[in-house]
C-alpha cells in the first residue's frame, strides 16, 4: 500500500463527514460495518479516514483477586476486554491494520478533554506514536472542516490530554475504592444477594447536596402569615391588589386592617410608570441548554445531550459541550442567518435581522478555549425526529434572538388607598418586543396590562379577602436546576454532569423528575458524611477541578495531582475501616427497607392489607397481590418488561394506585393497576397505547 496520511476520528459518522468534506474527488469506502475506512485524495496526497467508536481504552485494576481496597495498581486496557464493549474490538483492529503503513497521522477527534484522551491513547497504544497533527473544529460542516485541515495544528493538545488522563485516574481511584468499601461493608450484613453501593468523586458530593435539601424539606416548620387581597372592578375588568405589607405575621394586625377596609372603596393614590430595557439572552452554553430544554420540553440532561449530539453529528449545530457564551465573528453569523432564511420557519425573523445596520451579538462573560457557544450551522435535514426538531428550533431561535435589539418593557405600580391603608396594583407590558419576537414562544414574560387610571379616581372594590397562608419549604431541584447548581458549586464538568445525575437515578439514590432522594440514598449520604466527610466535600471536589485545570495549562504535572489524591484516599479509607461494621449495618437496614417499600403499591381494596409486587415461583411472572394471601385473593396483572415505579397518586377513574412503567428505548407511561379500569378503555384503539 502506498504511503498515506491517517486521520483518526472519534465516531464513524464523523469519519464520513470529514472524508466527504476534504475529498477533492471520489470517496472510496473500504471494508464493512465496524471495520471500514474511507480513502480519498487531497492536494495530490492519499488520505485514509478511520473511525474509533469513543474510548478504545479504559483503566482497569491489575489485581484480579476480587474487591480488596485500597487499590491503586491500574493499567490502560482495550475497552473490548470489558463486558458489553466487545464491539469496539473491530474498530481497534482496523486502526492497528492501517497504522503500520501510515506516513503521518492527524487526530480529528472532538476538540475537548475526552476527545484528546481518545486520540492520544489511540496514538500511543495502537499507532505507537508520541505526537500527531491536530484538526480543531466546532462544526462538522464542509467549510469548517476544510478550514481546520488547512490551518492544522502541528501537535496534539498535550496539556488537554494530560488533564483528561489525570481525571480518569482520579475518578477511577475514587470510584473503585469508595464503591468497594461501601459495597463490602454492606455485604457483611446482607443475608443474601450482592448490592453494588456506588460512590464517586463528584457523585457523592452531589448526592449529599440533594440529601441535605431533602432533609431540609422534611424538617421544615411552616410559619403562618396572612395576606390581604383587594378584588377590584375597573372598566368591567377584575384585578387583584395586595396590601403593601405582603406578608403580615400577626393575625390581630391583619384582622385590624381587614376590619378597617371591609366595605370601603379605593382611591387611586399614586401611579408610577417606569420604562426599562430588557437585554437579549446570552448565547447557549451546555448548562443553559440543559436547563431550558428541561423547562420547555422536560428533557433530562442526558436526553438533551443525546439529542444535541445527534444534531452535531448531522452537521446542524456546533459542538454541544462548551462553557462559552461567546459568538466569534469568524463563524460567519451573517452567512448562517442567510442560510436559515431559506427555511420558511425562520424566513421572517432572518429577513428582519439582515435588514439591521449591523449584526452584533449580545454575549455573556463565560468563555471556553476549545469551542464557541452552541449555534446552528444553517444546514438543514428533512429527517429529524420530533425531539430533534424541538431542540433544533430552540437553538435556532436562541441564536437569532441574541442579535435582536433590546426589548422595551414598562412596569406600572398603582397605589390604592382604602381608609388610609395602601394596596398595590402591579402590571408589566411590552412596548417594543425587540429580540423577544425572534425568540418566540421561548421568551417567558408576564404580561399584566393594567387599565388606564387617574390619580384621585375612585375604584370599586368587589371583595376583600383575608387569606391564611404559611411559608413553604425549599423547592426540590429538578433535572434542569440541578445541573445549574452543580456548575455554580464547581461539581463536575459540562461533559460529566448529566451522566452523574443519571447514575444517581440508576443506583436508586434519587427518583422523579422533581428530584427526591430515596431513604437509601439519604442513608448512603449520611454514612459518608459521618464517617468520611471528605468524600462528600464540595470544596475538595472543586479543588481537584482547579488542579485539573492546572494540569491542562501545564502549571502542574499529572503525577503530582494523582499522588496527592492517592494519599488523601488512603487517609479516608483508614477512617472508613474503623467504622466499617457500623456503616454496613446502617446501609443494609436502609436497603432492605427501601426495597420493601419499593415493592409496596398501596392498600388492598378488599381487606385493607398491603398490595405488593410479587413474582410467581411457578411461572416466573410478576403481578400485584395482597400480603394477606391466601386469606385475600386480590391481585392485578403487571407488564412483564421494564421497570415499575409506584406513583404517589390515585387513578381518577377508580381510585386505585397508579404506577409508571419504563421500558428501555420507549417512552415511559403511567397506568392504573386495574386492567379493567375505564381509563384503559381506549388502549389499542386509534393507535393509543397508553393513557395521556
Amino acid at each position: 500500500m502506498p504511503k498515506f496520511t491517517l486521520i483518526i476520528t472519534e465516531k464513524p459518522n464523523a469519519a464520513v463527514r470529514i472524508a466527504e468534506a476534504l475529498a477533492e474527488g471520489e470517496v472510496k469506502k473500504v471494508g464493512s460495518q465496524g471495520s471500514y475506512w474511507l480513502e480519498f485524495e487531497r492536494k495530490g496526497r492519499k488520505h485514509i479516514c478511520v473511525p474509533a467508536v469513543g474510548h478504545l481504552f479504559a483503566l482497569n485494576s491489575i489485581k484480579k483477586n476480587g474487591w480488596e481496597y485500597p487499590d491503586f495498581e491500574v493499567e490502560w486496557v482495550p475497552t473490548y476486554t470489558n463486558k458489553g464493549s466487545e464491539y469496539t474490538k473491530k474498530y481497534l483492529n482496523n486502526i492497528k491494520k492501517l497504522a503500520g503503513d501510515a506516513e503521518d497521522f492527524i487526530v480529528a477527534t472532538d476538540f475537548d478533554t475526552e476527545g484528546e484522551v481518545i486520540g492520544y491513547n489511540i496514538l500511543r497504544f495502537i499507532c505507537k506514536q508520541k505526537d500527531a497533527k491536530r484538526m480543531k473544529f466546532s462544526t462538522l460542516t464542509k467549510g469548517d472542516l476544510e478550514e481546520s485541515y488547512d490551518n492544522i495544528l502541528p501537535h496534539i493538545e498535550l496539556g488537554q490530554a494530560e488533564a483528561g488522563l489525570t481525571r480518569h485516574f482520579l475518578d477511577f481511584y475514587w470510584g473503585i475504592n469508595t464503591t468497594r468499601a461501601l459495597t463490602l461493608a454492606m455485604k457483611e450484613h446482607m443475608k443474601s444477594g450482592f448490592v453494588l453501593v456506588s460512590s464517586g468523586r463528584v457523585q457523592s458530593p452531589t448526592l449529599y447536596m440533594l440529601a441535605q435539601r431533602e432533609i431540609g424539606i422534611r424538617k421544615f416548620i411552616p410559619k403562618p402569615f396572612w395576606q390581604l387581597e383587594l378584588q377590584c372592578l375597573i372598566n368591567n375588568q377584575e384585578i387583584s391588589a395586595n396590601h403593601e405589607e405582603d406578608r403580615i405575621w400577626k393575625k390581630p394586625k391583619a384582622q385590624k386592617i381587614f376590619d378597617q377596609c371591609k366595605g370601603k372603596d379605593a382611591t387611586v393614590k399614586n401611579i408610577e410608570k417606569k420604562e426599562y430595557k430588557q437585554m437579549p439572552p446570552f448565547p447557549l452554553d451546555t448548562t443553559t441548554l440543559q436547563t431550558i430544554a428541561y423547562t420547555h420540553f422536560k428533557f433530562s440532561p442526558t436526553q438533551t445531550m443525546s439529542i444535541a449530539e445527534a444534531l452535531y453529528n448531522a452537521g446542524l449545530i456546533s459542538y454541544p459541550r462548551t462553557s462559552s457564551q461567546k459568538i466569534p465573528e469568524k463563524i460567519g453569523y451573517k452567512n448562517i442567518i442567510q442560510k436559515l432564511e431559506k427555511n420558511s420557519l425562520y424566513k421572517e425573523s432572518c429577513g428582519k435581522l439582515l435588514k439591521q445596520k449591523a449584526l452584533k451579538p449580545t454575549e455573556g462573560k463565560k468563555t471556553d478555549p476549545a469551542h464557541p457557544s452552541i449555534f446552528p450551522t444553517g444546514e438543514f435535514s428533512g429527517s429529524l425526529t420530533d425531539q430533534q426538531k424541538k431542540l433544533y428550533d430552540l437553538i435556532v431561535r436562541r441564536f437569532l434572538s441574541v442579535f435582536g435589539p433590546d426589548a422595551v418593557r414598562e412596569a406600572m405600580k398603582v397605589t390604592l388607598d382604602v381608609n388610609e391603608n395602601n394596596f398595590l396594583l402591579t402590571g408589566k407590558r411590552t412596548i417594543a418586543p425587540g429580540w423577544i419576537e425572534f425568540y418566540g414562544k421561548y421568551a417567558k414574560f408576564e404580561e399584566q396590562i393594567l387599565p388606564e387610571l387617574a390619580k384621585g379616581q375612585t375604584v370599586k372594590v368587589k371583595d376583600l379577602l383575608m387569606l391564611d397562608k404559611e411559608t413553604q419549604p425549599p423547592n426540590r431541584y429538578n433535572q434542569g436546576s440541578i445541573v445549574k447548581e452543580m456548575e455554580r458549586l464547581g461539581l463536575g464538568t459540562k461533559s460529566t454532569r448529566a451522566n452523574i445525575i443519571q447514575t444517581l437515578y440508576d443506583r436508586g439514590y434519587i427518583k422523579e423528575k422533581t428530584i427526591s432522594v430515596t431513604p437509601f440514598g439519604e442513608q448512603v449520604a449520611e454514612v459518608l458524611a459521618e464517617n468520611c466527610p471528605k468524600i462528600v466535600s464540595e470544596e475538595l471536589t472543586r479543588k481537584f477541578e482547579e488542579e485539573l485545570e492546572d494540569v491542562s495549562e501545564k502549571r502542574k504535572e499529572r503525577g503530582e495531582v494523582v499522588k496527592e489524591a492517592k494519599q488523601l484516599l488512603v487517609e479516608i479509607l483508614k477512617d472508613f475501616r474503623k467504622n466499617e461494621d457500623k456503616i454496613g449495618e446502617k446501609l443494609s437496614k436502609a436497603y432492605v427497607s427501601f426495597k420493601r417499600d419499593e415493592k409496596q403499591i398501596g392498600k388492598c381494596p378488599k381487606c385493607d392489607g398491603n398490595l405488593k409486587i410479587i413474582r410467581s415461583k411457578r411461572t416466573g411472572k410478576r403481578f400485584i397481590g395482597c400480603e394477606n394471601f391466601p386469606k385475600c385473593d386480590c391481585s392485578y396483572p403487571l407488564p412483564q418488561f421494564g421497570n415499575i415505579n409506584v406513583l404517589n397518586k390515585k387513578c381518577p377513574e377508580c381510585g386505585l394506585p397508579m404506577i409508571m412503567v419504563k421500558v428501555k428505548g420507549k417512552k415511559p407511561y403511567s397506568m392504573c393497576i386495574d386492567h379493567k379500569c375505564k381509563s384503559k378503555e381506549s388502549w389499542g384503539k386509534n393507535g393509543k397505547e397508553q393513557p395521556k
